[in-house]
């Protein structure tokens, strides 16, 4: 895990989707973050099995729904004695945020982790303005998922923020608004999750830090991991 240090950013983009905008100050506290994408053999210690698609220990582990990222988190919470972030089940699971245990970042924390924290040199992708340095994408990855850590490291030393596979987070997707935020958890609603981060499958344009895609929670997909 990775400490991140909090601090107040401007979240979105006006070069993007439309649901980039508009841009907007948002202030976060310190929280921890995996180095790594979650791998397949982490994903199988915890679970007791391995679901994914592109089947390799060191590969992140994808075809994982939001329900399932969650009850991970939990499984590895109670595995290291901690204390589930967790309660709840289906469209009812709500999330204890002063717990110690492990939980899916916010969108806010991913964007800011994604940019480089308080560290950031304002790159397009999480780590460079180059993505072929950073990014597992659809111009590169030979259409499968890769081993975790290969490319270069964004400025807090987390990888694959940009592409490979894309991560799930906790909220569920609102409209960005001009107004500023303080440790936003966006909506909980248990239909649709936000995506972050581009993949394998996806071109460059869907890679940068901002990007945002919204699916059913209940849905895996050969291009979505945590």
């Amino acid at each position: 895990m990775i400490s991140v240090e909090g601090g107040t950013f401007i979240m979105g983009s006006n070069g993007g989707e439309s649901d980039e905008k508009p841009l907007h100050d948002v202030t976060l506290g310190s929280f921890m973050m995996s180095k790594y994408e979650v791998t397949q053999e982490l994903w199988e210690s915890v679970m007791g099995n391995n679901p994914s698609n592109f089947k390799g220990n060191k590969r992140p582990v994808e075809k994982v729904s939001w329900f399932d990222a969650v009850e991970f988190c939990n499984r590895l919470s109670e595995k290291e004695g901690l204390q589930k972030a967790y309660s709840g089940s289906g469209s009812s699971i709500s999330c204890d945020f002063s717990s110690k245990g492990y939980r899916l970042p916010t969108e806010t924390e991913w964007e800011f982790a994604a940019r480089g924290g308080n560290q950031s040199k304002g790159y397009k992708y999480s780590g460079s303005n180059d993505i072929d340095v950073v990014a597992i994408y659809n111009g590169n990855s030979g259409s499968t998922t890769h081993e975790v850590g290969t490319k270069r490291p964004n400025e807090l030393g987390l990888f694959d923020m940009s592409g490979n596979v894309l991560e799930w987070c906790w909220d569920g997707k609102g409209e960005h608004t001009s107004t500023s935020e303080t440790n936003p958890r966006g909506p909980n609603s248990g239909t649709v999750r936000v995506q972050r981060g581009g993949s394998w499958s996806f071109g460059a344009k869907y890679s940068h830090t901002a990007y945002r895609i919204d699916r059913d929670a209940g849905g895996s997909y050969y291009s979505v991991g945590l």
